[in-house]
């Protein structure tokens, strides 16, 4: 049984209004005086809780820290990340049935990702806790983030990557910024329990999505998404569209309308239903929600050329899960070719992203064909990568190059 309610007494174990709780047992942890990951009691995951919760009355600035009431510390490792545009894609929204599609584009970040979002709050926190060597397991954009913000910090950061297995991109990021990267012998979940070992072991500070601080970055992502919408359109959107690779976001946005519901300004009628995209080469969560399973089944062998996405075992499948059902989305699987069509139509409506982030372009357009979305919702299409993270698909997805010879009749001839 998950226990994801908010409220009730202040624990013993607060600091300044924020304690972490376990979502499995309720065991209650205090936040800055010991690095801890999972509950010290049941093994469960932890989750950031506050002695009050903000609305939206309450907020002021641009970005992420714009929302600092809603987050566990008042400012953080920043290089002004969030407040990515919410786009129009007048192509895809007539390809489907419903009544308005945004984008909003988290590839416009400082990194290229949401992933910074977590972490300007993430390497904050490790900085107060005071350790010395940061870490991720990465399919690439949670490695760029770290190593970017880590340098910010001064703080030595170590990243394992699958080899063979991340794009050049990515790769380039966290070698620029100067992360130590090694390449293991496995896929993404192989690396994530390496890492996990060294952070048990006490020789590294976990930055995954596992943290909760991390979450807690990426939750803001939902609080743009709301106002942003209410401002282009005067409504908050019905449906939210999202890749799923460790279901950070997933868990994210739902804490944080759970949040907001707390603190008065939001129904849970109003929460927009979470609905998760993945590829047919790595759909664990697809298939626990579809099958209505209480947990995931970790799937060993994943394939997809949406590297972000390449993910057996979601290890925030816990909280996201409930995320779906409790705002009536749902999750669906998309092939690679769906994918990269998706990304090119993407592309022509000006949106340029690697191809995990059209996953959810790509599943909008399934579930409108199945008539599994209704035709008067409104619905935002997360997207979570830039188009040069993943330079080698951007390049596979678009047109041939024509050689033509240096004059303008030979221009003419080839056009």
């Amino acid at each position: 049984m998950v226990d994801l309610e908010l409220g009730g007494e202040t624990p013993a174990a607060e600091t300044d209004g924020v304690w972490l709780a376990c979502v499995a047992c309720s065991e209650t942890v205090a936040p800055y005086d010991d690095v801890v990951y999972r509950c010290p009691d049941c093994g469960g995951l932890l989750e950031v809780r506050y002695a009050e919760y903000p609305t939206f009355d309450d907020f002021e600035g641009i970005g992420v820290w714009r929302y600092a009431d809603a987050l566990p510390l008042p400012t953080g490792v920043s290089i002004q990340e969030g407040n990515t545009p919410l786009y129009t894609v007048p192509e895809i929204e007539a390809g489907v049935d419903v009544a308005d599609v945004r984008v909003k584009h988290e590839g416009m970040n400082p990194t290229g990702a949401f992933k910074d979002r977590g972490m300007t709050v993430g390497v904050k926190v490790a900085e107060r806790l005071g350790v010395d060597r940061l870490a991720c397991a990465s399919t690439g954009n949670t490695s760029a983030a770290l190593a970017c913000y880590g340098a910010r910090a001064d703080t030595e950061v170590l990243v394992l990557l699958p080899a063979g297995k991340v794009a050049a991109g990515k790769i380039a990021q966290a070698a620029l910024h100067g992360a130590r990267i090694l390449e293991v012998d496995g896929n993404f979940d192989a690396c994530l329990d390496v890492v996990a070992e060294l952070a048990d072991r006490g020789e590294v500070y976990l930055l995954n999505s596992i943290n909760p601080f991390r979450l807690e970055g990426q939750k803001t992502i939902g609080l743009e998404i709301l106002e942003q919408s209410r401002e282009a359109t005067g409504e908050w959107p019905d449906r939210i569209v999202l890749p799923v690779g460790n279901a950070g976001n997933t868990a994210a946005l739902y804490k944080c309308f759970r949040e907001l519901v707390a603190a008065g300004a939001m129904d849970e009628a109003e929460m927009p239903a979470l609905t998760g995209v993945q590829a047919e080469g790595a759909a664990p969560m697809v298939e626990a929600v579809r099958e209505g399973n209480d947990e995931v089944r970790r799937w060993d062998d994943v394939e997809t050329r949406a590297t972000a996405i390449r993910i057996g075992n979601p290890v925030n499948a816990p909280k996201a899960l409930p995320g779906i059902r409790a705002t009536g989305g749902t999750a669906v699987a998309v092939s690679d070719d769906e994918i990269t069509d998706a990304q090119r139509s993407l592309a022509r409506d000006g949106v340029g992203v690697e191809p995990a982030s059209a996953a959810s372009v790509a599943g909008l357009r399934k579930l409108s064909e199945r008539g599994e979305i209704g035709a008067d919702e409104q619905v935002v299409c997360l997207t979570t990568g830039h188009l040069l993270k993943d330079p080698d698909a951007a390049a596979a997805a678009g047109g041939d190059t024509t050689p033509v010879p240096a004059d303008a009749d030979g221009v003419l001839d080839a056009l």
